[in-house]
This record gives C-alpha cells, sequence and structure tokens, in this order.
C-alpha cells in the first residue's frame, strides 16, 4: 500500500513539475523582440531591474505563444484567439508590475503591440 501511495506521489509531483516544451525552446527571434519592447516599454514604466526581467520574461513567452496562434489558425478564429491571449498577458502583467504601472501599460500595450486585423476575405 505504501507503495501505491508513494508512486503515486512521485507521478503528482512529477507532473506539477513539468513545463511546456514548446515555452522552453529557445527562440532568439523572440528573445530579441521581447527585448526591445522590454526597453520601448520601460521608457514609460519605468522598470526596476528585477520588473525589466520578469516583464521581458514575460513578453517572450506571449510572443512565442501568439506566434503559435498565427501559425496554426487564421481569420476570426485567430483575431479571437490573439485578443484571448492579450487578455491573459495583461492579467499576468499584474504581477509583475505595480497599479500606476499597471493603468500605463494598459493604455500602452494596444498600440506598442496590436493584435492585427482580419481582412473582408477572412470574416466570411
Amino acid at each position: 500500500m505504501k507503495k501505491i501511495l508513494l508512486l503515486g506521489l512521485l507521478l503528482i509531483a512529477t507532473g506539477a513539475f513539468a513545463q511546456d516544451a514548446f515555452l522552453q525552446k529557445d527562440n532568439d527571434e523572440m528573445e530579441a523582440r521581447a527585448e526591445v519592447l522590454t526597453q520601448r516599454y520601460n521608457e514609460e514604466l519605468a522598470l526596476t531591474p528585477k520588473q525589466m526581467t520578469l516583464f521581458q520574461k514575460k513578453v517572450e513567452e506571449f510572443l512565442i505563444r501568439a506566434e503559435s496562434i498565427r501559425m496554426k489558425t487564421e481569420g476570426k478564429n485567430e483575431m479571437d484567439a490573439l485578443a484571448e491571449l492579450q487578455i491573459q498577458e495583461i492579467t499576468e502583467m499584474n504581477n509583475v508590475l505595480t497599479q500606476p504601472q499597471m493603468d500605463l501599460y494598459k493604455k500602452m500595450r494596444p498600440v506598442m503591440q496590436p493584435i492585427g486585423e482580419v481582412s473582408s476575405k477572412d470574416k466570411m
């Protein structure tokens, strides 16, 4: 009985520490874009060094996820998925930014990282 319980706990612990392999891939292009975006945001947000690191990692993570959506979907479905992803990113930035920074970030985000547009042929 103890062996079964131990095995169950081991499986649960292993699953809890597993990470998304797609997000672990080294993507130099996304890392560079995240660095540039972080610098641009920092001009207005005045991030601390710790915030800079966390912010850049979050931006890179969501750039990778957005690219995945763009590769797998198109048209209205793509825009809906990207809009949902944007909401998730903004929500997660609450853990990185102070409230005044967050208010400014919410205003800057649509200008600095627009979702895009659905072409008229995609609407049909």
